[in-house]
C-alpha cells in the first residue's frame, strides 16, 4: 500500500506541473490590471476564509491556537498583499538612462508548506507566485495536507472568477517525500520556495533547481544592558507564546548582558497579558536607527563577546 501511496504521489506531481505549465504560458500574456485584480480577489478570499481555515489547521495537524493562526492568515492575506500589491510585475517595471529593467515570469513554482504554518504559507506563496505571473503546485506536509487544500480551494475559486487559469495554482492531495521529490526535479519546475525541516529544506537545495529555502530557527534574544527588563520579558513572553512557538523566529535562547543578570534572573512581577500582538511590516526602506548604548562599549563589540562567549555576558536560558 505504501509504494502504492508513493506512486499515486509521483504521478500526480507530475500531472499538477504539467497542467501548472500550460496554464502559466496563459497568465504570462496577462497584464498588470488583470494580474492584480486576480491577486486582489484571491486576498480578500483567504482573509474571508481565515477563521475557518485557521481553526481547520489547528484541528488537522495539533500545533497552536485557533486564533493566532487566524491572525497570522489575516497578516499574509491583508497586510503582506497591501505591502506589495502596486509593485509592477509585468513589462518594464524600472528605467534609468543605462539600464531598463523588464520584468519576467519564472515559470512553474513549486512551494513546499510546513505544518507549523500551513495555510498561513500557502496563502503568501501563492500570492507572491501569481503576482509575478507565475504558476505554482505546493506540496503540503501530510499532517496539514487537508488545511492547505481548502486554503487552495478558496483562493483558486476566487481568482478563476476574474481570469485565473484554473491550472495555474495546484496542490498535492497525496503528499509523500517520494512525490515531492518528483516535484522538486520535474523538469518544468522553474524555482523551489521550501518551507519546513531541514532535510527538506536540504534536499531542495540539492535539487538542481534555484530554491529558496527557510527551515527551523534557532533564534537568540540579546538583552543588552540598555534594556528595559521587565519588558524585554514581557515581550519575549508574548511572542515566544504565539501560536504556542510554533512560528520559525520565536524565540529559543535568551542571552543577558552581564550587567543586568541579576536584575533579569530575579523573578520578575510580570503580568502577562493574555491579548495576542497584531502582526506589522516594517515600512519600505527603513532608516536604520543606531542602538542606544548605556556606556562607551559599541553593541557589536559586546555582542561578538556573546559568540564568543566571554565573559562581557551570560547564557540565561537554554536549548528548546
Amino acid at each position: 500500500m505504501s509504494a502504492d501511496k508513493d506512486l499515486i504521489s509521483v504521478q500526480q506531481a507530475r500531472d499538477l506541473v504539467e497542467a501548472a505549465q500550460r496554464a502559466q504560458a496563459e497568465l504570462a500574456r496577462f497584464d498588470q490590471a488583470k494580474i492584480d485584480r486576480i491577486c486582489e480577489a484571491m486576498s480578500r478570499a483567504a482573509l474571508r476564509d481565515s477563521p475557518r481555515t485557521a481553526a481547520l489547521a489547528v484541528e488537522e495537524t495539533g500545533y497552536g491556537v485557533p486564533a493566532d493562526k487566524q491572525e497570522k492568515n489575516r497578516f499574509a492575506a491583508e497586510d503582506v498583499w497591501n505591502y506589495f500589491k502596486k509593485l509592477r510585475t509585468v513589462g518594464v517595471v524600472s528605467e534609468t538612462k543605462d539600464v531598463v529593467e523588464i520584468a519576467s515570469p519564472r515559470g512553474v513554482v513549486c512551494g513546499i508548506i510546513p505544518s507549523t504554518n500551513p495555510t498561513s504559507t500557502a496563502i503568501f506563496k501563492i500570492l507572491i507566485a501569481v503576482k509575478s505571473r507565475n504558476a505554482i503546485v505546493m506540496s503540503p506536509h501530510p499532517s496539514a495536507a487537508r488545511c492547505i487544500n481548502e486554503t487552495v480551494k478558496g483562493m483558486r475559486e476566487a481568482g478563476v472568477k476574474e481570469g485565473l487559469p484554473a491550472d495555474a495554482i495546484g496542490c498535492m492531495t497525496t503528499a509523500t517525500i517520494e512525490g515531492t521529490e518528483a516535484l522538486m526535479k520535474h523538469k518544468a519546475t522553474a524555482v523551489i520556495l521550501a518551507t519546513g525541516g531541514i532535510g527538506l529544506v536540504r534536499a531542495a537545495y540539492s535539487s538542481g533547481k534555484p530554491a529558496f529555502g527557510v527551515g527551523p530557527g534557532n533564534v537568540p534574544v540579546f538583552v543588552e544592558r540598555s534594556a528595559d527588563v521587565p519588558k524585554a520579558v514581557q515581550d519575549i513572553l508574548t511572542s515566544k507564546c504565539f501560536d504556542n512557538g510554533t512560528i520559525c523566529a520565536s524565540e529559543q535562547a535568551v542571552v543577558v548582558d552581564a550587567p543586568i543578570e541579576m536584575a533579569y534572573a530575579e523573578p520578575t512581577d510580570v503580568s502577562f497579558s493574555p491579548i495576542k500582538p497584531k502582526l506589522s511590516l516594517p515600512p519600505i526602506n527603513p532608516k536604520p536607527q543606531p542602538p542606544k548604548l548605556a556606556d562607551d562599549t559599541s553593541f557589536d563589540a559586546r555582542f561578538t563577546a556573546v559568540r564568543a562567549g566571554a565573559a562581557g555576558a551570560t547564557n540565561m536560558l537554554g536549548r528548546r
